[in-house]
């Protein structure tokens, strides 16, 4: 009988990487993927460890599977339980305190070693011992080296992880705890990752890594590429369509990776960087190293290489000594920056965090009054960017089939969700549609016969 596996993902594009990894390890061992974890022999929660609610819905979810343990018993199925990603990380042992429904606790830089613990898991079990099992050390070795070099594709769209961990320290973040020092996976590596994605069937790659921009791998020649370097040789591949990018620092918005965006027609005219707070004060709290006049500098050093580059980013609200002046340079930042699209958060504590240690803790009706003034004028712009591109030609990307006969949704190359009808075309397909309508979320349109 087949073993089957689930694997429920949180936060990042990095753990949707990751999650689709693990499934081609476990594949490999001859399990099967299922949608539900009732049908599931191993059950993996991939989490994430950004937001505070994130990691509880974590133990919510732990305590549902304990919960619906004897409903798998009575079907014959023994479900073993994986927390895996930066919770793990974060959490350790403390997650088998909480719970003795865990049995494999693991952190994101050693998932490639989930045979061996499964393995271990299985073998306690069968002698009779506790059946847990915890790795979350941070090895020597790249877990990249040890993963299966050919990708499974089930969609036009794929991530591929360039970079891990983050050496900036900012003093809301965790993901230098849990993720660990950067690390750059070498350009040949990449690229043949990126050839069989393509090969089967992927048009569109988004590059990924904490500190995207900040890219560093070197080659076997022991030569150090950057971003636009690696973005130029992808861009070389036939049949690859489209590049993006994420996550990014302001810091590192080099000239090389600007200049990129005008000469490469294959790297999207879409840019992420987050700024968090347009307040100097609070930008030195957070210890993210530029100022607000430093983002706006870069934005418009993009624009005037660029000019018709979509921006997005992010903010975070209530800080810890965010005053009203604060918040108001913020609003007056994004006035300034002119966003297609951004993402709000209201300040959340992550233990060991420096700003989780601070006197200076903004009461949430403050936060949650500033997250809707701020979220209101975003939505402004939102509408603003889209409202322009009503009767214009976009080359839209199918992404998957509509709701209605000859309907389908993909995204223009500016990151916009559209919804179109169009006979006689496929998964995959980039289609020319004329735009008809617009809200702040998404376009709707015809394609051109």
């Amino acid at each position: 009988m087949t073993k089957t596996y689930h694997v429920k993902t949180y936060g990042c594009q990095m753990n949707v990487y990751d999650s689709e990894r693990m499934g081609e390890l476990l594949e490999a061992e001859g399990y099967a993927a299922v949608n539900a974890p009732d049908e599931a022999d191993l059950v993996i929660l991939n989490t994430c460890h950004i937001r505070e609610k994130a990691a509880e819905k974590v133990y919510s979810d732990i305590g549902r599977l304990r919960v619906a343990e004897p409903k798998r018993l009575a079907n014959g199925r023994d479900t073993l339980v994986a927390v895996a990603g930066c919770v793990a990380q974060a959490e350790g042992a403390e997650i088998f305190r909480r719970s003795k429904t865990v049995n494999m606790v693991f952190g994101p830089q050693t998932y490639h070693r989930l045979p061996d613990m499964l393995a271990d898991v299985v073998a306690k079990r069968a002698r009779g011992f506790a059946a847990q099992v915890m790795d979350t050390d941070y090895p020597a070795d790249t877990k990249f080296d040890h993963l299966a070099k050919g990708r499974q594709a089930t969609s036009p769209l794929a991530f591929l992880t360039i970079q891990e961990g983050c050496d900036k320290f900012c003093s809301f973040c965790v993901v230098p705890y849990t993720r660990g020092a950067e690390v750059s996976r070498p350009p040949e590596a990449i690229e043949a990752e990126a050839r069989a994605l393509v090969a089967r069937g992927v048009r569109e790659i988004t590059l990924l890594g904490q500190n995207v921009n900040a890219y560093h791998g070197k080659d076997s020649a022991g030569h150090e590429t950057d971003i636009a370097a690696l973005a130029t040789r992808l861009s070389a591949i036939d049949g690859l369509k489209r590049l993006r990018y994420t996550t990014s620092h302001p810091l590192d918005m080099n000239d090389s990776l600007i200049a990129a965006h005008a000469e490469l027609p294959k790297l999207m005219p879409y840019l992420h960087l987050p700024v968090q707070s347009g307040s100097d004060t609070i930008l030195k709290a957070m210890n993210r190293r530029h100022t607000a006049v430093d983002y706006i500098r870069a934005i418009d050093r993009v624009r005037a290489t660029c000019p018709n580059i979509a921006l997005s980013g992010d903010f975070i609200v209530g800080f810890p000594g965010e005053t009203d002046k604060d918040f108001a340079d913020t609003l007056q930042l994004v006035t300034q920056a002119r966003y297609a699209a951004a993402y709000t958060f209201k300040y959340s504590p992550r233990p060991g965090t420096p700003a989780a240690e601070s006197d200076k803790q903004v009461p949430e009706d403050i936060k949650a009054d500033r997250l809707a003034q701020l979220q209101a004028l975003l939505n402004e712009q939102h509408l603003a960017f889209n409202t322009p591109c009503v009767g214009t030609v976009q080359p839209i990307l199918i992404e998957k089939p509509g709701k209605k006969p000859q309907h389908w949704v993909g995204k223009t190359p500016y990151l916009q969700l559209v919804s179109f009808t169009a006979p006689d075309h496929a998964i995959g397909d980039i289609v020319n549609v004329t735009i008809t309508a617009a809200s702040k979320n998404s376009l709707e349109g015809n394609a051109i016969l």
